[in-house]
Formats: structure tokens, sequence, C-alpha cells
């Protein structure tokens, strides 16, 4: 079976539209959470998000692309110039086996929000002609590989917040299974809008610590009151190890399991045993050919919602027994925020660096800890350890779980 590594990441977020901005800040402990700027947030409960700001992009292309769909482009872009496939001048890659597995969660639904109150204001045929078309889910990978001329497998998969790792592990099979050489996967979101925020307030899933954005995602701690809505995406490229060697591509890691299933339980919230949570952690370690004592770091879910952050802390003691305190946890959706679909695609992005660079992202805001919660989520303070293997979590509503292995190439 073919081995697959990681041979290009991109990242868009609220700290930083690049990786190397990015990887400052996760480690410098920034919290890019702020009040919305997009709108006038005041009518809201939760007025708070990670925005992504100042956001770089042709303003002509952007007239027939979702913003969804632009941070895709971006993300993708920086992934495969580090792989060294945004040209194929030389040749030396037959793009018909090179794939897209660019996922979301949502797709368009600002943009759409927008053309439906012209349609209500205006009436039938009053609104932007391309709206289908911009909005559905699957025009972030379309428009990936219609940029870059990729005419392998093109996917959308769309799991909630499980949607990267579900996309990360998709593409792990596909270039396993021979069906591609490479392919570029990962989550991408951008639903900061009215009714989207005003939606998620009704779940009482969110934050409402207004008078003070970047404390208000605090994962673990006993003062969590929900999580911060985010937009950005995450890519990486993915390869198989004898193609990545023949054309002498960079490797920064190997892609080494994954893991997936369904708690069958609830719209939105985690099974109360924990079991899918644990299984899927269980699943990928057995594809991946490693026992528990072997897993480093643990990139959390850590969402800093009361129950995620409880049953994935007894999720991951009931799969690592005494190894559970000597794991390092952290959840970078401390700095970032929850970005939905992309939040899978930003955490292996920062899971892939942790293990290249050998420090830990912290889990900052984590003053207060949950006496109840009492594993090293890494508080406040990157770390330098010498990571092997990472876990990367994700835990959706609807009950998707998928997990992944990163670990060091050699």
């Amino acid at each position: 079976m073919e081995r697959v590594v990681v041979t290009g990441l991109g990242v868009v977020s609220c700290i930083g539209h690049d990786v190397a901005t990015f990887w400052h800040s996760l480690i410098e402990g920034v919290a890019g959470i702020g009040r919305i700027a997009a709108f006038d947030p005041t009518p809201y409960k939760s007025q708070i998000a990670g925005e992504v700001r100042d956001f770089d992009f042709d303003p002509r292309a952007a007239k027939r692309l979702a913003r969804f769909a632009q941070f895709a482009l971006s993300a993708s872009g920086q992934a495969l110039d580090q792989a060294g496939l945004s040209t194929n001048g030389e040749g030396s890659v037959d793009l018909a086996r090179v794939g897209v597995s660019v996922g979301t969660g949502i797709g368009g639904f600002p943009f759409l929000e927008k053309e439906h109150a012209k349609f209500l204001d205006r009436g039938a045929g009053k609104f932007h002609p391309l709206t289908v078309p911009i909005v559905i889910s699957n025009m972030a990978a379309a428009n990936v590989a219609m940029r870059y001329g990729l005419r392998g497998p093109n996917l959308c998969i769309s799991t909630a917040c499980a949607t990267g790792n579900h996309s990360i592990g998709n593409a792990l099979d596909l270039i396993r299974l021979g069906r591609a050489d490479v392919m570029v996967a990962g989550g991408t979101e951008a639903v900061i809008s009215p009714f989207s925020l005003n939606g998620y307030i009704q779940l009482r899933a969110l934050s409402t610590r207004n008078d003070d954005p970047p404390k208000a995602s605090r994962p673990f701690s006993i003062g969590r009151d929900g999580f911060v809505l985010a937009e950005g995406a995450g890519v990486l490229v993915l390869e198989s190890l004898s193609h990545a060697e023949k054309r002498g591509a960079p490797i920064l890691a190997e892609l080494l399991g994954f893991g997936m299933n369904s708690d069958a339980y609830h719209l939105t919230a985690p099974h109360p045993a924990a079991e899918g949570a644990a299984s899927a952690m269980e699943l990928a370690m057995k594809d991946a050919k490693l026992e528990p004592q072997a897993i480093d770091y643990i990139s959390a879910h850590g969402t800093s919602t009361p129950l995620n952050d409880a049953l994935e802390t007894a999720a991951i003691k009931q799969v690592f027994g005494d190894h559970a305190s000597k794991l390092a946890i952290s959840s970078v959706k401390s700095m970032v925020g929850h970005s939905l679909g992309a939040s899978a695609g930003i955490e292996a992005v920062a899971a892939v660096l942790t293990l290249m660079q050998g420090v830990l992202p912290p889990t900052i805001n984590l003053d207060e800890p949950d006496p109840e919660l009492d594993l090293d989520y890494v508080p406040n303070t990157a770390r330098e350890a010498d990571v092997k293997t990472v876990m990367s979590n994700s835990l959706a509503f609807g009950g998707h779980n998928a997990v992944v292995i990163f670990g060091k190439f050699g």
C-alpha cells in the first residue's frame, strides 16, 4: 500500500493569510477574535467572530466567486506553490492524476443571503444570474481544479465541522487505491452573516463574551460559554511517496492514518458516553498501525462548549488510559475560533507545522481550568517538544467523527 506524504501547505485565517504568519501567530498565542466588522452585530447576543480581515483577492474574479471559494483558491495556491505543482511547464506531472478534495460545511451562505434579499425586494430575475453556481458547495473544489487544470478526482465533502478531516481522509484513500497520485485536500468556510450568526445563537452554541473578544474562546476552561464563529481555509497537498520522491518534492510530513464513524445519536450534541469519538480515534490508530503510546500530541476539536470539551476529554481518557496524562493536548480554536467546515483543514496545517517545528501551539485563555478536565492542555504558552506523531480530532454536528494522524517523515 502506498505511503502518503504532505508536500504543500496553505492557509487563510483570522490570524494570518499565509502559512508563515499563521504559524507565528499560533506560537505567540495571538487571538484573531474581534467584534464583527462585516455588518452591524448590535442586535445579536453574540457580536464577535474570527473574521479574515484585509483579504487580498482579485476583485474581478471575486464577482463570480463566493467568499468560501476565494479562500479555497488562495490556500490551495499556496499549497501547490510549496509543492512545486502550481505550474506544469516541464510536463513532469500527469494532471489527470491530480485531484481535489476540498469541502465546506455550508458553502456560499452569505452570498445567497444577499441575493435572496434582492429577490424579495425587486422580484424575479433581479439578482445575480450566476447565484446558483456561485453558492453551491462544490464550487470551491471545482474552481481549484479549473484554476490549475487538475483533471483527477474532484469532490466536495460536507460534514459540518468534520469536513476538513473527511476530505483529507478521502484523499488518503484515493491515493492508496491508486486513483490519484496527488490530491489537494482540506476545507473552507465563510459564513459570517446576520442569518448564519443568529442561527447559531438560537442553538445557544456561541460565546456571548462580547466585552472581551480575544478572551471569548476558552477551551477546557471553567468559564467556557460556547464557540466563536470564524472563517478561513486550510489545505494540504497530499502525494504518494513514490510520486513525491520521483519528482524531488519537499516532504513535510507523512499522513499515517484516518478513522471515521457516526454517533448516530443527536443533531447537535455528542454521544454522552463519548463512544463515537473514542472509536474514531481507535480506528485512526488501527489504520496507522500505531499503539496509543505512540501518539505524542493531540490537536483537539476543543470548541470551547461545555459539552464538547468534557466529552472529548472523556474520550481521550477512554482510549489512552494511563497514557492520557502523558499526552500534550491543545486547541488552536482558542486563537482562530471555530471555522466549521474549514476548521479541520486549518488544524491539519497546524499539526504538520507542529511536527516540522517541534513546537506545540498553546490553548490560550486557560487561566481558570475546569477541575474536572485534568489533562495537559498546553495552557497559554507554546512549548517546545520532540513530536513524532500528531492526532487531530474533528467531532461534528450530526455525530460525524473524523480523526487523522500525521507523523514526522523519515
